[in-house]
This record gives structure tokens, C-alpha cells and sequence, in this order.
């Protein structure tokens, strides 16, 4: 199947792309490339690492040519020196084996559950942002990672397990205080296209609890709290497949909520929910803390709400004494804007 990225290129584009990788997957100290302007380079090179995260070591570039010639002279900038990188190769590649193997006989659904859990269990989000945690050495490796990391890091393991998935990332936008590039996946299951951010589901996901805020969602819902992607993506148009509704967690009813809530305080349990009965207003979320509430006290108990408020997701948690705020707003990010 051609690459994501390769296929958006013109012919002279691919040529260049096609050098690059030749001469990255040699790991050859210099390279020839046709020669274009150097941020044309720098955009194909940034591409074909979004389609090849097994291409984890080649991370910049400098390059030279004479004033005639047609071709420029590529030098590679390597994360580490050739032995390195074959141990780190062999590493990975042994790793990624292991993590795929109870999965191979799953369907496609489960097989991207199956990855989207292990990023929310195993991974924690690397403040220090060290360079191996915008590759898949990093989540992969030594169970830390950045989004870029951890995007590359479903990819390779959707590759592995017949998945079709890129990596999608959206530039910085610090009139909203986004300092740094955002980046998540698309996912192709079932013949249709969907959003899914494995990173934001992490820093949602606490004390055992994994979220599926953002597992299968449509563009509409999705870039509710994501700036736009840099590059085209595949249209993702098929709202009704999201997570929480597929698991019968997306009610558009009060009386709904107050009965999940009741069975939740029986099993000593937390409840996680999506709320769809319209705008989720400061109105609306009074009842239904109100509701969750009446709920615990039956069981004298008291209830909080962790809210995502773009997402309109709740986690509804129950105690035997008051925790003070009852309603919190989590937002859901990279762990650091």
C-alpha cells in the first residue's frame, strides 16, 4: 500500500522522498537528493517520517550543492551512531513483535482498543521531553513519550497488526496558549475513517481507569478542542461508531444517568458516561450532578464529577465524605501545553 504522505507528493517529491529513505535505511553518512529549495526538503523529510516511525534515528539534516548541479548532497543528523542504532533497531523490532502477538487474532476494533490501552496503561507523558520521546524508542522503550512519540508509536503498531493508520499533526497556536505541534492519529476500521488521540485518552486516564474520550471520533466532535491538521487528512464523517455510544455510556436522558449512577454505587464502581441530550450548559450540568448525587446519598455517599467538558465526558466518582469541589474540569492535553 503506498505511504500516507508519499501519494500527496508530485513526482519530483517523491524522488527526492524515495532518496531519502534509501539513504536513511543504509544509514549512510551522506546521500544524494534532487535538488529543491531547502524548506521543500524539510517538508518531505518531516513527511516521510510520519509515514516510517520505524525510522526513529534520523531526526535533521543539513545538505550542500554546487551552484549547476541537479542533485544536493544530503548529511543526515543520526539520534545515535550506526551500532547504536542496529541495537535500538533489533530492540524495537522484538518489542513491537511481543506487544502485537496477543492481538493478531482479534478483530480490527479490538486490535485498536488493544493498542489504545497500552498507551493509556504503560506510557507516561514525558514533561522533560527528552529527544527519544518523539520517537517510538521512547513509549516503545522506556515507557515514556511525548504525543509525537506516542502518535508514531500507534502507527508502528497498527502497522504491525493490518491496521490502516497515519499520523496527523496540527502546528502550534500560541494566541491560545499551544506552545508546541499537536500530534494524534486517523484510523481506517471498518471501511471508515476516524479520529483518534491516544495521548489526550492518557492524560484523561487515572488510577487504573482508561478513557475513550477521544477513541473513534468524527471531525465535528474532534476539533471541538484541536486546532487543524497541517496536512490533508481523510474525511472522518462517521459519527455514530464513538466509543462511549457504542458501549451504551452516551445518554441523552437524565433518568438514564440516574440509573447508571445507582448501579455504579452498588458495585462500589465509578461511572463514566457521555452526556447527548443537548448543549451541556452550566443548567444542564447542575441536574445532572444533582441526579449522580441523589444517587450516592442512597448509599450515604457523595459524588463528584471530573468533567472534559469540550467532549461533554464525565467521570463520576463516589466517596463517603464530601471532597470539597464536586465538579471538576480536567483538559484533556500532552500533559503540557
Amino acid at each position: 500500500m503506498e505511504p500516507y504522505y508519499y501519494g500527496q507528493m508530485n513526482k519530483i517529491q517523491q524522488s527526492a522522498y524515495h532518496s531519502i529513505k534509501t539513504g536513511l535505511t543504509a544509514l549512510e553518512p551522506s546521500f544524494s537528493v534532487p535538488r529543491l529549495d531547502g524548506r521543500e526538503l524539510t517538508d518531505i523529510f518531516f513527511k516521510l517520517r510520519l509515514d516510517w516511525p520505524e525510522i526513529f534515528y534520523g531526526v535533521g539534516f543539513r545538505y550542500r550543492f554546487y551552484q549547476h548541479a541537479e542533485n544536493v548532497e544530503m548529511i543526515p543528523e543520526y539520534l545515535f551512531d550506526k551500532g547504536k542504532i542496529k541495537e535500538h533497531q533489533k530492540a524495537m523490532n522484538a518489542r513491537v513483535s511481543k506487544l502485537v502477538r496477543p492481538a493478531l487474532s482479534m478483530t480490527e476494533l479490538e486490535k485498536e482498543q488493544y493498542i489504545h490501552d497500552f498507551i493509556c496503561s504503560s506510557v507516561r507523558y514525558d514533561k522533560l521531553k527528552k529527544p527519544y520521546s518523539h520517537e517510538i524508542i521512547g513509549p516503545l522503550g522506556q515507557g515514556v513519550g511525548v504525543c509525537e512519540g506516542i502518535a508514531k508509536s500507534v502507527k508502528i503498531l497498527c502497522d504491525a497488526l493490518g491496521i490502516w493508520c497515519i499520523i496527523a499533526v496540527s502546528e502550534a497556536n500560541p494566541d491560545k496558549n499551544i506552545k508546541y505541534r499537536h500530534a494524534w492519529n486517523v484510523v481506517r476500521i471498518g471501511g471508515s475513517y476516524y479520529q483518534l488521540d491516544a495521548t489526550f485518552d492518557n492524560s484523561l486516564s487515572h488510577g487504573g481507569e482508561v478513557r475513550y474520550d477521544y477513541f473513534n471520533l468524527d471531525d465535528k466532535r474532534f476539533f471541538r478542542d484541536h486546532e487543524p491538521a497541517m496536512y490533508e487528512l481523510p474525511q472522518c464523517s462517521d459519527g455514530d461508531h464513538f466509543y462511549y455510544k457504542e458501549k451504551k455510556l452516551s445518554f441523552t436522558k437524565m433518568e438514564d444517568v440516574g440509573k447508571r449512577a445507582q448501579q455504579a454505587v452498588r458495585k462500589g464502581k465509578s461511572l463514566i458516561f457521555h452526556w447527548r441530550g443537548g448543549h451541556l450548559t452550566r443548567e444542564v450540568l447542575s441536574e445532572l450532578l444533582s441526579i449522580v448525587e441523589e444517587a450516592a446519598l442512597k448509599k450515604e455517599m457523595h459524588a463528584r464529577i471530573s468533567l472534559n467538558w469540550p467532549q461533554a465526558v464525565m467521570q463520576v466518582t463516589f466517596a463517603g465524605d464530601h471532597y470539597g469541589e464536586q465538579v471538576v474540569m480536567e483538559e484533556a492535553n500532552e500533559g503540557e501545553r
